[in-house]
């Protein structure tokens, strides 16, 4: 697992972006799939759960997943879930201990954080999650429990890169109306998306000063998942949570 820490005197956000490596999941899947949708064992996706919250040093019960639908409800939560979120791309919480989980296998993990006021946030962000809003939503969702756009940062986990993100004109279009920069064109000159350029974009509009991209493409990086990629595979999971 890879680590992206910010700290202060008063809170400790810490994220973590995983990736395949190290972990149970047999083929396609192999190794480390955290993702309990795509097919795979559900022994298999539970020891590799597992072996996340033993790594955080955290009780499995810690862990808040989602079922993402690539919509833009978000969800504030403040303890231990039964079990996956229901149609939910967003998480928020104040609750130290409390580790937030987005699944992600092209889409753009966001893991968000405000430092002073102990607020984090983790984002599924595709491309229909982008168009809709989902980022407005999990910001608004966040000042819900008092933070504030100047002091939060970001982190943009790895993603499918704009030269290998291919996608009709027409959808480009609709993307580009509410990120301009995410319009790009793919090594072999058909229209892209880079998402997270976009999605940097909406969140220095937004007010927020620090923006920070694991630059990884899922599609080119054989350590990542890629749906784009091959299809049937497992996820790696972005974390952010309160120490």
């Amino acid at each position: 697992m890879s680590i992206d820490a910010a700290a202060s005197s008063a809170v400790r956000p810490r994220r973590v972006v995983t990736d395949r490596r190290g972990g149970r999941s047999r083929a396609p899947y192999d190794s480390f799939n955290l993702g309990s949708h795509v097919g795979d064992d559900p022994a298999d996706v539970a020891a590799n759960r597992a072996r996340v919250a033993r790594e955080l040093g955290v009780a499995e019960d810690r862990l808040v997943w989602m079922d993402q639908v690539h919509g833009t409800d978000v969800a504030v939560v403040d303890g231990p879930q039964p079990g996956p979120l229901a149609a939910t791309d967003g998480l928020v919480t104040a609750t130290p201990g409390l580790v937030l989980a987005v699944l992600a296998a092209d889409c753009v993990p966001v893991l968000l954080a405000d430092h002073r006021t102990g607020v984090v946030a983790a984002v599924h962000a595709g491309r229909e999650g982008v168009r809709r809003g989902v980022l407005p939503a999990a910001l608004s969702a966040m000042a819900s429990l008092g933070a504030r756009a100047r002091h939060v940062t970001a982190l943009l986990g790895p993603a499918v890169c704009g030269a290998c993100y291919e996608v009709p004109e027409a959808m480009q279009a609709d993307v580009a109306q509410v990120a301009p920069t995410a319009a790009v064109r793919t090594r072999v000159g058909t229209p892209g998306l880079d998402l997270r350029a976009g999605i940097e974009e909406i969140l220095r509009r937004a007010g927020i000063p620090e923006v920070v991209q694991d630059a990884r493409c899922t599609v080119e990086d054989p350590t990542l998942f890629s749906h784009r990629r091959d299809g049937v595979t497992g996820r790696q999971a972005g974390l952010v949570w309160l120490a």
